[in-house]
């Protein structure tokens, strides 16, 4: 297959917010895939699955969210769950234009899984499938009374480092990536895992779209239960979970991410 062609570019949103895209794209795709990324992260994170992706002949679209990575945006800060809903449907669009013809997927990993699914209830019709990794698609009951509105700015630390994955080089990696939030605030916290993981609990069964959930079984920032809960309770016809057993949260950075990879691919070949 030809070398991808990557352009990076910045995609004004209407409230005059840059997002910063990432295209690679193959000749004659045969589908393209959509990343959203998880909280405090980056796009750039994903140049190792995109190359995979690209291998297999999918086109890949990739950004940061908002007040992330090289995104504009107070960093680590939201107001309203619904305005990452609503930027992913400006990069949703510019696919859909410019893919015109071929399959259109979506893959989510942990706070990006949130993003993914809730996209999905709301805007049904459009993919040929959703992958979710790791996602954090249910209240997580330790924290459900948390006051977030009373502390808005509150800066919690990113801890994350040592829970994200078992190979040391990408613990390394992510505390050395300057891109990496070092912290983020309440507000987003709890619009992401309070509030909006209620509202994605009471409309579960809204969801339809064909979906393969994983999740690592070892997973200590995002319980495994929540994907079995959402496979559980979605209305999918076409669904199918699997946890991998010892893998941390960051199942497409493990030693055994190429095996995760081509689950992926497996997936999405039969829906194409």
């Amino acid at each position: 297959m030809a070398n991808p062609v990557t352009n990076v570019s910045k995609l004004k949103i209407d409230d005059n917010i840059n997002l910063c895209l990432t295209k690679n794209f193959v000749d004659n795709p045969k589908a393209a895939v959509i990343i959203v990324h998880g909280l405090c992260e980056h796009a750039g994170r994903y140049d190792y699955v995109v190359s995979r992706l690209n291998d297999f002949g999918y086109s890949v679209y990739r950004f940061d969210n908002r007040g992330h990575g090289l995104s504009d945006g107070a960093r680590g800060h939201i107001e309203d769950y619904n305005i990452f809903i609503n930027d992913t449907d400006k990069i949703v669009e510019v696919a859909k234009s410019e893919q015109s013809g071929i399959p259109l997927f979506t893959l989510g990993h942990s706070m990006g899984g949130f993003i993914t699914a809730f996209y999905g209830m709301k805007y049904p019709g459009i993919f040929a499938g959703q992958i979710f990794c790791g996602a954090a698609l249910t209240l997580n009951p330790s924290i459900k009374s948390f006051d977030y509105n009373a502390m808005p700015i509150v800066s919690i630390p990113n801890t994350f480092a040592k829970l994200i994955c078992r190979d040391p080089q990408v613990v390394k990696a992510f505390k050395q990536d300057t891109l990496v939030l070092k912290e983020f605030t309440a507000k987003l916290y709890g619009e992401v895992r309070i509030k909006g993981a209620r509202h994605l609990m009471d409309s579960v069964k809204a969801y339809k779209y064909p979906c393969l959930i994983l999740h690592g079984g070892g997973d200590l920032m995002v319980d495994p239960n929540s994907s079995r809960y959402f496979y559980g309770n979605i209305s999918s016809t076409d669904k199918q979970l699997k946890i991998y057993d010892g893998l941390y949260h960051e199942i497409l950075n493990e030693p055994e991410k190429d095996t995760v990879i081509e689950d992926i691919n497996f997936w999405i070949k039969a829906r194409i």
